[in-house]
């Protein structure tokens, strides 16, 4: 998505823009914008929007049609108004720490153990993977948590770039979630940590890994056949 300013820079934290749309007085659609939108296992940014002195406070973001719809707090945003964004950083860099982290993990257990991701869902505190792994097994699940901690170590960069749909779907593993594919785009977004990962991904990343911090295990559990899922999360220092 060509407005999607998070999709070559995730550190943007402000922006200026113009108001596309406004519906029943909330849903607002800007030609450009910096908020992600909920999608991918990944929450919404919220943060603000400024018109001429007024602060519109941005409580969630979605993808409807192809379009990123901010829904606002109050009323008052025009059509045609030049507006400010500003995100909450805060909470939009411990979703990219906890992201980069799980394509981290996702890249170890499926190396390790030959699996896919059945969900994930990513969030301030904690984090849920969900992995078809056979055999719960504590201590390699703890194994593989301590390998992602080795390489973060690394400091390996974190990049992202495009490439067209039919030569990224060339590349083994792009697609690590089981039963999915990406959108039927002519262009897919890479997301790479060289030497490790390669996945094809809309969210938000940190550059480098070491802006992780330390991956530590909450809880694993078995959800049934084939059903492992793992809550981690990160912590700065």
């Amino acid at each position: 998505m060509q407005n999607a300013l998070y999709m070559d820079d995730s550190y943007l934290k402000e922006f200026e823009a113009a108001v596309e749309s406004v519906k029943d007085d909330k849903y607002v659609v800007l030609d450009k914008t910096a908020f992600y939108p909920t999608g991918g296992g990944q929450p919404h940014d919220n943060g603000t929007i400024v018109c001429n002195g007024e602060e519109y406070p941005v409580v969630y973001v979605g993808k409807f049609s192809g379009q990123i719809s901010h829904e606002i707090a109050k009323p008052g945003l025009k059509v045609g108004d030049q507006v400010s964004g500003s995100i909450n950083w805060e909470r939009r860099y411990k979703f990219m720490r906890m992201h980069t982290a799980a394509h981290l993990l996702i890249s170890i257990f499926n190396k390790e153990s030959n699996v896919l991701i059945t969900g994930n869902q990513i969030d301030e505190e904690k984090t849920r993977i969900d992995f078809n792994m056979e055999n719960f097994d504590r201590n390699k699940i703890m194994s593989y948590i301590e390998q992602a901690n080795q390489i973060i170590k690394q400091d390996l960069p974190v990049k992202n770039y495009y490439l067209p749909r039919e030569e990224a779907m060339k590349i083994a593993g792009v697609v690590k979630l089981a039963a999915a594919l990406p959108p039927n785009v002519d262009t897919l977004r890479i997301v790479e940590i060289p030497g490790i990962d390669i996945q094809a991904d809309g969210g938000t990343h940190v550059k480098s890994l070491s802006e992780i911090g330390t991956v530590e295990l909450v809880k694993a559990e078995n959800k049934g056949k084939d059903n492992r899922r793992v809550y981690y999360t990160v912590k700065q220092g």
